[in-house]
């Protein structure tokens, strides 16, 4: 007998049903795949997608498969719309909606619904439920779960035409959010161009695209002749606290995100202080990392304060995409560095005039890239609200 359950918080009109519990394995079939052996190269480069565990959500693959590796091999097709279930190493408990034909590997669990179930609702349950598996089955680090792990999970199910509303609702939902994330990477890619072409290639004087009326040379500085930099020092560990009336501490880059610093420790011991709009850079592995602050701070080991203007801001970010940092840095398995890798580190310079107006340029392009990481923030925010309401 199947066992009713308590209905969710948030129902689309006209459903009034009870939910039933059920296990996955009632009401779909499953499989996982295989690789063909690697070492015969008649198995590769066909016309067959192969599907790993990092492209379950991709309408791209990697590798392409012979008819012959898929058939000498236990790798196993697939069709558009069967869910994909990642079983093994980082990407353990991801799931999606497979967007191509093609075959799939060990690392992946295939799952395809009965007449009566839909595929989108339950991609979402199991996404609802990823944190919970890998916490239960995985106690949160790294390591694979099993086929029998996830057709043995159970859920709370609605009659098929309620599935189909909450399945539609949560792909317009994703379609939505994919759409904002691509548009994000787009903004971010066309930063990337601009810096690329606003600022002078090695050796050059003059970089390729620049504003009308100026036409000087750009000169070369050391960074420590045009900015004041401050090197961090840490605190004692017992004075930190995670009281926000305290001083806030800036230790390293993960204190930083999308160039902006974020509260995350505090201390009320005060050794080395950065102001409000200074420049705070990553000192320490993965080095180069740099954040504006918006708060007076005290800095620690991890970081340095520079003192500098938003042309310096971006000319520092093109630096660390450039790969600039790493090449200077010391240390075989924690690079870092020091006070004379930042000062003596050459960087080119226009007129004050044209430093402006290219600062202003890509603060006005960084300020609607974070507008649109805001709105793609906050649907995904919407989304996990929506997913905690709509299942029972």
């Amino acid at each position: 007998m199947k066992e009713k359950v308590q209905a969710p918080q948030l129902r689309f009109d006209g459903f009034t049903d009870d939910w039933e519990e059920r296990k996955l394995a009632e009401f779909t079939t499953s499989f996982s795949g295989g690789t063909p052996s690697a070492g015969n190269s008649s198995y590769y480069k066909g016309d067959i997608p192969f599907i790993r565990s990092g492209e379950i959500n991709s309408d791209k693959t990697e590798l392409f498969l012979t008819e012959d590796g898929l058939k000498n091999s236990s790798a196993k097709m697939v069709s558009v719309g069967d869910i994909l279930y990642a079983l093994y190493g980082a990407t353990s408990g991801e799931v999606g909606i497979s967007q191509i034909n093609g075959a799939i590997n060990q690392a992946i669990l295939a799952i395809k619904p009965c007449d009566g179930y839909n595929s989108h609702f339950l991609m979402q349950w199991l996404k609802l439920q990823k944190q919970r598996i890998i916490d239960k089955y995985l106690q949160g680090g790294q390591g694979n779960l099993s086929g029998s792990i996830v057709k043995n999970l159970v859920l709370n199910v609605p009659n098929f035409e309620e599935q189909k509303k909450i399945g539609t609702f949560f792909k317009q939902l994703d379609d939505t959010i994919t759409l904002h994330q691509r548009k994000l990477d787009l903004l971010k890619e066309q930063k990337k161009g601009y810096l690329q072409k606003m600022f002078p290639k090695n050796g050059s004087k003059i970089p390729e695209l620049r504003f009308e009326g100026f036409t000087d040379d750009w000169e070369q500085r050391k960074l420590g002749d045009e900015v004041r930099i401050v090197m961090g020092q840490s605190p004692n560990s017992e004075n930190y606290t995670d009281d926000p009336n305290d001083y806030i501490l800036v230790q390293g880059n993960a204190d930083m995100k999308n160039g902006r610093v974020l509260p995350r420790v505090w201390t009320t011991q005060v050794t080395k202080q950065a102001e409000k709009d200074d420049l705070i850079l990553s000192v320490r592995a993965p080095v180069g990392d740099i954040g504006k602050t918006a708060y007076d701070v005290v800095i620690g080991r991890g970081v340095a304060a520079i003192k500098g203007n938003e042309f310096i801001f971006q000319n520092l970010g093109k630096m660390k995409s450039d790969g600039y940092w790493t090449r200077y840095s010391t240390g075989s398995t924690f690079e870092s560095i020091n006070s004379t890798d930042i000062k003596e580190a050459i960087i080119s310079v226009p007129a004050i005039e044209e430093q402006d107006k290219i600062g202003s340029f890509f603060k006005q392009l960084d300020n609607t890239i974070a507008l649109h990481q805001l709105k793609l923030d906050l649907l995904k925010e919407q989304k996990k609200g929506f997913l905690q309401k709509m299942f029972a």
